[in-house]
């Protein structure tokens, strides 16, 4: 009980990222739809239309519809230029705001809907104008309905907000995601009751000033409007008043290798003086667009993501030819910069439990190809829409009768339990030699090497005191170091924090 408690007190920057993002979120939903919503009153086509186009944002899953403003925006900055971000905050409040669309908007043209007629009538009898009757008559009557909308959209975005991680902005989903990766339900418990107090707290604000519409009490409305506001207010100060324009923003992939990493990267560059800042969980492709386009300054990736995903090439010229080509190719694209190997590589490799490769008579990738049709092959969330999987199936002609996602860790969980036959494992990965696995070997050599690299931004790369900071980490790190640094967090009795297992590395 002592790890939530230490968790929770540890999500201070997360938990006031998550409060200005939401209440942004919140506030660009209201600003769109309450003029929306007097528009809709007055003309059934445009009701029509909002609703349909609200509801249907509605029927988006929420992680999608926060991905799909990556490519939205990306596509943009012809338009606007290299200073529009496409990721971190912007995507995720444009997507929030949307999300929060539907409830306040069918609140407001509802109860605009429901106006009593006499009480109109009224109103024009008297000469009031068109604005006069919505100030003082139509907007005083919705204001509950509208507010009861509003606490609902609230509480929608609140717990969306979580997935803002995985496109670059810290919110609550940091521990989520983070101890998710790890099996730390502690971390993983602290932040959904982290997000789920924000939610009741805002619920419970938010009702206040509903109540004090419904009964007419100003003082009351006013005042629930008053603390929500310097409670936003203090976020906004704790999240940007002590920031620094000089901080090095790190990224990490959705997996604990990527974490650890990210840890190791900045405590070396706090030692070195300088302010830094996390963005997990991000894609692979999301990554390497962020440090192309400056979202973030660092990140590790891998030559063999590279070669595939970004420049697309199926060949395999080798170790060191492949590093060459994506240097030159890093440069020649003018966004992201290779700054050079950490030393170790971490390869995906087609994994099975010993006894049951020892079962099945299979020792490689061509072995497997003629039981495979009886088998469940299990990846992580993107393995198979990776170009190495589409290599790999051609090359051997794998077809498996069932395919899986699971998130990295779980998918060695279910290969345990049975309920995958063989996994895309990670080639550095500690519970590799722990639960016994064996790693397939590759005769058709269809997978390429995955050297890890240091990835720095453009404007990362000119900074040379930076630089000089970062050179002793590269060749620094064996494979070995990596999975026990890896083993420590997943999978160890007393498993240890990221922060811990960098320390850890560094020393090993």
């Amino acid at each position: 009980m002592g790890g939530f408690w230490s968790a929770l007190l540890d999500q201070g920057d997360t938990l006031t990222a998550h409060v200005v993002l939401s209440a942004a979120a919140i506030a660009l939903g209201i600003l769109v739809a309450l003029p929306l919503a007097v528009w809709a009153s007055r003309s059934r086509t445009v009701a029509r239309l909002a609703l349909g186009f609200a509801s249907l944002v509605q029927t988006i899953p929420a992680l999608a519809l926060l991905a799909l403003f990556f490519p939205i925006l990306l596509s943009l900055r012809a338009v606007f230029g290299e200073g529009l971000p496409t990721l971190g905050f912007l995507p995720a409040l444009l997507a929030l705001s949307l999300y929060a669309l539907l409830p306040i908007l069918r609140n407001a043209v509802t109860a605009q809907a429901n106006l009593d007629a006499g009480v109109i009538e009224a109103a024009d009898g008297m000469g009031m104008t068109f604005a006069q009757r919505l100030r003082l008559v139509e907007a005083p009557l919705a204001a509950p309905y509208i507010m009861a909308g509003i606490r609902t959209a609230a509480v929608w975005t609140i717990g969306a907000a979580t997935l803002a991680t995985t496109i670059g902005q810290k919110s609550l989903g940091d521990p989520i995601f983070a101890g998710l990766q790890t099996q730390n339900w502690a971390l993983v418990l602290s932040g959904c009751v982290a997000s789920a107090g924000l939610a009741l707290v805002a619920d419970l604000l938010l009702g206040v000033v509903e109540r004090g519409f419904r009964e007419r009490r100003k003082p009351v409305w006013a005042g629930g409007m008053i603390v929500a506001a310097l409670g936003v207010t203090a976020a906004l100060v704790a999240q940007f008043g002590a920031q620094r324009s000089d901080t090095v923003v790190i990224g990490a992939k959705t997996f604990s290798e990527q974490y650890v990493l990210a840890r190791l990267i900045g405590q070396q560059l706090e030692g070195e003086g300088f302010a830094v800042e996390y963005r997990d969980g991000l894609g692979s492709a999301v990554a390497h667009s962020a440090a192309a386009s400056g979202a973030i300054d660092i990140y590790v990736d891998y030559t063999g993501t590279i070669w595939a995903n970004q420049m697309g090439r199926t060949d395999n010229p080798g170790r060191d030819a492949m590093y060459e080509a994506i240097a030159a190719w890093e440069r020649d694209a003018g966004g992201a910069r290779v700054f050079g190997k950490l030393g170790f590589e971490n390869a995906y490799g087609f994994a099975m439990r010993r006894d049951r490769a020892q079962a099945l008579a299979v020792e490689s990738l061509a072995d497997l190809a003629g039981t495979s049709s009886s088998l469940t092959m299990g990846g992580d969330p993107e393995f198979f829409e990776r170009p190495e999987w589409i290599s790999v199936r051609g090359a051997y002609g794998l077809r498996f009768a069932n395919l899986r996602n699971f998130s990295p860790t779980f998918m060695y969980n279910a290969l345990q339990s049975g309920e995958a036959d063989v996994i895309s494992a990670y080639t550095s990965d500690g519970r590799i030699a722990a639960d016994d696995l064996v790693i397939l070997a590759d005769p058709e050599g269809a997978l390429p090497s995955y050297d890890a690299v240091l990835m720095l931004s453009e404007r990362a790369a000119g900074n040379e005191r930076l630089t000089a900071a970062l050179r002793p980490l590269l060749d620094s790190i064996s494979v070995e170091a990596m999975r026990r640094a890896n083993y420590s967090v997943d999978r160890a009795e007393n498993k240890l924090s990221f922060d811990e297992a960098a320390r850890e590395l560094a020393r090993d």
